[in-house]
């Protein structure tokens, strides 16, 4: 998601692993037809999940270097801030970051935050919610009872996400920088409408990040220094 876990981990390293990021085109539906920077807020307000949450998930990393997996907690307090934390195995390679929107107020070790964050809205995509696009934006729409779609394009970037609400729900979304697609996410939910399982892929990188939540509850108020940057190890 937003990092770099070869760097964090490197006990858990599996040098012998292999990548492949390879991707279909995305699914767009034919008959997009545009529509308003407003439109799109109000379906992206949809996605969000109706009260403050904790999600807690397995998370396996893949890149052309090797392996890491471990596990990882989300406190998701509305409408947009996020506290993120992974660990490797064993404990090994704690990291942790405060995403408010589409920007991180912190991360420790903010060096690795930087070098893998690809884009915040398929952060929060992973966790199964849209982004609204910024004043602007250019925005196009199809909507046919089963599938949702959209294409929001603001200087330069252009964001694309396809929701299913069939038996297999999901989520698609897909950043493209000047015409450069720069990563997918794919999120699956559960019969129950929350995100069951995510995909990150990172094309340029060879790089892949897959999540499995394992808990997704009403959170419990969160303690006062959930949002304080944590000191950082000493060495």
């Amino acid at each position: 998601m937003i990092l770099p876990m070869p760097r964090m981990l490197p006990a858990a390293l599996l040098l012998t692993s292999a990548c492949t990021t390879g991707l279909a085109p995305l699914p767009m539906p034919a008959g997009m037809a545009p529509a308003s920077v407003d439109e799109a807020a109000a379906w992206a307000a949809t996605t969000r999940p109706a009260e403050n949450r904790e999600l807690r998930f397995r998370f396996q990393f893949v890149d052309e270097q090797g392996s890491a997996g471990g596990r990882g907690r989300v406190r998701l307090a509305l409408p947009d801030s996020v506290r993120f934390d992974v660990v490797g195995a064993l404990g090994s390679g704690h990291a942790a970051a405060l995403v408010v929107g589409d920007t991180a107020l912190w991360a420790e070790p903010e060096q690795d935050v930087q070098k893998l964050v690809p884009n915040y809205p398929l952060f929060w995509a992973m966790l199964g919610v849209g982004r609204a696009p910024e004043q602007g934006a250019t925005v196009r729409r199809f909507a046919d009872g089963t599938i949702t779609a959209w294409q929001l394009v603001a200087r330069g970037d252009t964001l694309e996400y396809v929701r299913e609400t069939a038996a297999a729900a999901r989520l698609i979304a897909e950043v493209r920088r000047d015409g450069k697609r720069i990563a997918r996410v794919e999120t699956k939910f559960g019969p129950d409408g929350l995100p069951v399982s995510s995909r990150l892929v990172v094309p340029g990188r060879g790089a892949r990040l897959d999540l499995t939540f394992i808990q997704n509850e009403k959170a419990r108020p969160f303690a006062p220094d959930t949002w304080t940057r944590p000191a950082p190890p000493e060495r």
